[in-house]
Protein backbone atom coordinates (compact mmCIF):
# COMPACT_ATOMS: atom_id res chain seq x y z
CA UNK A 1 0.00 0.00 0.00
CA UNK A 2 2.84 2.38 0.89
CA UNK A 3 4.58 1.81 -2.46
CA UNK A 4 1.33 2.33 -4.35
CA UNK A 5 0.59 5.59 -2.51
CA UNK A 6 4.10 6.90 -3.12
CA UNK A 7 3.98 5.96 -6.79
CA UNK A 8 0.60 7.67 -7.21
CA UNK A 9 1.68 10.91 -5.55
CA UNK A 10 4.90 10.94 -7.58
CA UNK A 11 2.98 10.51 -10.81
CA UNK A 12 0.54 13.30 -9.91
CA UNK A 13 3.40 15.58 -8.88
CA UNK A 14 5.24 14.91 -12.15
CA UNK A 15 2.13 15.97 -14.01
CA UNK A 16 1.82 19.17 -11.95
CA UNK A 17 5.54 19.91 -12.36
CA UNK A 18 5.27 19.38 -16.11
CA UNK A 19 2.33 21.76 -16.22
CA UNK A 20 4.31 24.44 -14.35
CA UNK A 21 7.22 24.04 -16.77
CA UNK A 22 4.82 24.32 -19.71
CA UNK A 23 3.44 27.55 -18.22
CA UNK A 24 7.03 28.78 -18.02
CA UNK A 25 7.47 28.21 -21.77
CA UNK A 26 4.55 30.57 -22.44
CA UNK A 27 6.29 33.52 -20.76
CA UNK A 28 8.77 35.82 -22.47
CA UNK A 29 11.98 35.63 -20.42
CA UNK A 30 13.73 38.46 -22.27
CA UNK A 31 12.68 41.10 -19.74
CA UNK A 32 13.45 41.04 -16.02
CA UNK A 33 9.92 40.26 -14.78
CA UNK A 34 9.41 37.48 -17.31
CA UNK A 35 12.82 35.98 -16.46
CA UNK A 36 11.98 35.65 -12.77
CA UNK A 37 8.48 34.37 -13.54
CA UNK A 38 9.91 31.63 -15.76
CA UNK A 39 12.52 30.45 -13.29
CA UNK A 40 10.18 30.85 -10.34
CA UNK A 41 7.78 28.41 -12.02
CA UNK A 42 10.65 26.00 -12.70
CA UNK A 43 11.73 26.21 -9.04
CA UNK A 44 8.11 25.54 -8.10
CA UNK A 45 8.19 22.40 -10.22
CA UNK A 46 11.18 21.16 -8.23
CA UNK A 47 9.39 21.94 -4.96
CA UNK A 48 6.32 19.99 -6.07
CA UNK A 49 8.46 16.93 -6.84
CA UNK A 50 10.11 17.02 -3.42
CA UNK A 51 6.84 17.52 -1.54
CA UNK A 52 5.26 14.60 -3.41
CA UNK A 53 7.64 12.27 -1.61
CA UNK A 54 6.75 13.82 1.73
CA UNK A 55 3.02 13.54 1.07
CA UNK A 56 3.45 10.05 -0.35
CA UNK A 57 4.75 8.73 2.94
CA UNK A 58 8.50 8.83 2.20
CA UNK A 59 9.10 9.85 5.82
CA UNK A 60 6.33 7.60 7.16
CA UNK A 61 3.58 10.22 7.51
CA UNK A 62 3.17 12.58 10.43
CA UNK A 63 3.07 16.38 10.55
CA UNK A 64 5.68 18.09 8.35
CA UNK A 65 8.34 20.28 9.91
CA UNK A 66 11.47 22.03 8.67
CA UNK A 67 14.69 20.21 9.48
CA UNK A 68 16.93 23.01 10.75
CA UNK A 69 20.19 21.12 10.26
CA UNK A 70 19.34 20.18 6.67
CA UNK A 71 18.17 23.71 5.91
CA UNK A 72 21.39 25.31 7.15
CA UNK A 73 23.92 22.73 6.04
CA UNK A 74 22.43 21.69 2.69
CA UNK A 75 19.82 24.13 1.40
CA UNK A 76 21.54 27.44 2.21
CA UNK A 77 24.86 26.65 0.44
CA UNK A 78 23.06 25.10 -2.55
CA UNK A 79 20.70 28.09 -2.78
CA UNK A 80 23.60 30.57 -2.69
CA UNK A 81 25.49 28.83 -5.52
CA UNK A 82 22.34 28.31 -7.58
CA UNK A 83 21.14 31.90 -7.14
CA UNK A 84 24.62 33.08 -8.12
CA UNK A 85 24.18 31.31 -11.47
CA UNK A 86 20.60 32.55 -11.89
CA UNK A 87 21.62 36.15 -11.18
CA UNK A 88 24.52 35.86 -13.61
CA UNK A 89 22.05 34.78 -16.30
CA UNK A 90 19.60 37.60 -15.53
CA UNK A 91 18.83 39.80 -18.56
CA UNK A 92 19.60 43.49 -18.56
CA UNK A 93 22.17 45.27 -16.44
CA UNK A 94 20.68 45.19 -12.96
CA UNK A 95 22.63 45.79 -9.76
CA UNK A 96 22.75 42.11 -8.71
CA UNK A 97 23.63 40.95 -12.20
CA UNK A 98 26.53 43.41 -12.51
CA UNK A 99 27.91 42.66 -9.07
CA UNK A 100 27.69 38.88 -9.44
CA UNK A 101 29.64 39.07 -12.69
CA UNK A 102 32.15 41.46 -11.12
CA UNK A 103 32.61 39.25 -8.04
CA UNK A 104 32.95 36.20 -10.30
CA UNK A 105 35.79 37.95 -12.10
CA UNK A 106 37.46 38.83 -8.79
CA UNK A 107 37.22 35.17 -7.71
CA UNK A 108 38.55 34.00 -11.12
CA UNK A 109 35.43 31.92 -11.79
CA UNK A 110 33.85 34.10 -14.47
CA UNK A 111 34.44 31.52 -17.20
CA UNK A 112 32.82 28.77 -15.10
CA UNK A 113 29.85 30.96 -14.27
CA UNK A 114 29.36 31.92 -17.93
CA UNK A 115 29.39 28.24 -18.91
CA UNK A 116 26.87 27.27 -16.24
CA UNK A 117 24.38 29.99 -17.16
CA UNK A 118 23.45 27.87 -20.19
CA UNK A 119 21.85 25.46 -17.68
CA UNK A 120 20.16 28.02 -15.46
CA UNK A 121 16.91 26.00 -15.58
CA UNK A 122 18.61 23.10 -13.80
CA UNK A 123 19.79 25.38 -11.00
CA UNK A 124 16.33 26.93 -10.59
CA UNK A 125 14.73 23.46 -10.45
CA UNK A 126 17.35 22.39 -7.92
CA UNK A 127 16.57 25.32 -5.60
CA UNK A 128 12.94 24.24 -5.35
CA UNK A 129 13.82 20.56 -5.07
CA UNK A 130 16.33 20.96 -2.24
CA UNK A 131 14.05 23.38 -0.40
CA UNK A 132 11.35 20.70 -0.49
CA UNK A 133 13.83 18.20 0.95
CA UNK A 134 14.24 20.54 3.94
CA UNK A 135 10.86 19.31 5.18
CA UNK A 136 10.59 16.16 7.21
CA UNK A 137 7.98 14.48 9.37
CA UNK A 138 8.12 13.21 12.91
CA UNK A 139 6.29 10.03 11.96
CA UNK A 140 2.93 8.94 13.35
CA UNK A 141 2.29 9.81 16.97
CA UNK A 142 2.03 6.86 19.34
CA UNK A 143 0.58 6.83 22.84
CA UNK A 144 3.29 5.85 25.28
CA UNK A 145 2.12 4.02 28.40
CA UNK A 146 4.48 4.72 31.30
CA UNK A 147 5.77 1.61 33.09
CA UNK A 148 4.69 0.84 36.65
CA UNK A 149 7.00 2.41 39.22
CA UNK A 150 7.94 1.02 42.61
CA UNK A 151 8.36 3.35 45.57
CA UNK A 152 9.44 2.65 49.16
CA UNK A 153 7.34 3.92 52.05
CA UNK A 154 7.50 3.51 55.82
CA UNK A 155 4.57 1.65 57.28
CA UNK A 156 3.38 1.33 60.84
CA UNK A 157 6.27 0.58 63.25
CA UNK A 158 8.83 1.86 60.71
CA UNK A 159 8.59 -1.21 58.46
CA UNK A 160 9.46 -0.45 54.82
CA UNK A 161 6.71 -1.26 52.39
CA UNK A 162 6.81 -1.44 48.61
CA UNK A 163 4.07 0.28 46.66
CA UNK A 164 3.49 -0.23 42.96
CA UNK A 165 1.97 2.62 41.00
CA UNK A 166 -0.26 1.51 38.11
CA UNK A 167 -2.99 3.11 36.02
CA UNK A 168 -5.49 2.12 38.72
CA UNK A 169 -3.55 3.94 41.46
CA UNK A 170 -1.13 2.87 44.19
CA UNK A 171 -1.23 -0.81 45.09
CA UNK A 172 0.48 -2.09 48.23
CA UNK A 173 2.83 -4.85 47.09
CA UNK A 174 3.01 -6.25 50.67
CA UNK A 175 -0.74 -6.60 51.02
CA UNK A 176 -1.88 -10.24 51.34
CA UNK A 177 -3.53 -11.80 48.36
CA UNK A 178 -7.16 -12.68 49.04
CA UNK A 179 -9.41 -14.76 46.94
CA UNK A 180 -12.60 -13.56 45.37
CA UNK A 181 -15.47 -14.40 47.75
CA UNK A 182 -17.63 -15.22 44.77
CA UNK A 183 -15.46 -18.25 43.95
CA UNK A 184 -15.92 -21.56 45.68
CA UNK A 185 -13.70 -24.51 46.65
CA UNK A 186 -10.67 -22.30 47.08
CA UNK A 187 -10.36 -21.81 43.31
CA UNK A 188 -8.70 -18.64 42.10
CA UNK A 189 -10.32 -17.16 38.98
CA UNK A 190 -8.28 -17.77 35.86
CA UNK A 191 -7.98 -14.01 35.22
CA UNK A 192 -6.37 -13.46 38.62
CA UNK A 193 -3.89 -16.35 38.58
CA UNK A 194 -1.13 -14.29 37.01
CA UNK A 195 -1.47 -11.65 39.72
CA UNK A 196 -0.72 -13.93 42.72
CA UNK A 197 2.44 -12.94 44.54
CA UNK A 198 4.18 -15.82 46.28
CA UNK A 199 6.85 -15.35 48.90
Amino acid sequence: MYGLTRATTTLIAAGVAGLLIWFATQINADDLGGFWAVYGLIAGAGLVMALSQLLGGWTKWGWPRVSGAFFLLAFVPIAIVSLWIVLAAEPGNGWFHRHVLSWSGDLHIRGLVDDLTAYVSVFAFGIGLVFGYSFDTTGPRRDVVPPATTTRRRGLFGRRRDAVTTDEGVVDADAPVTRDPSTSDGEVPADDRDQIVTR
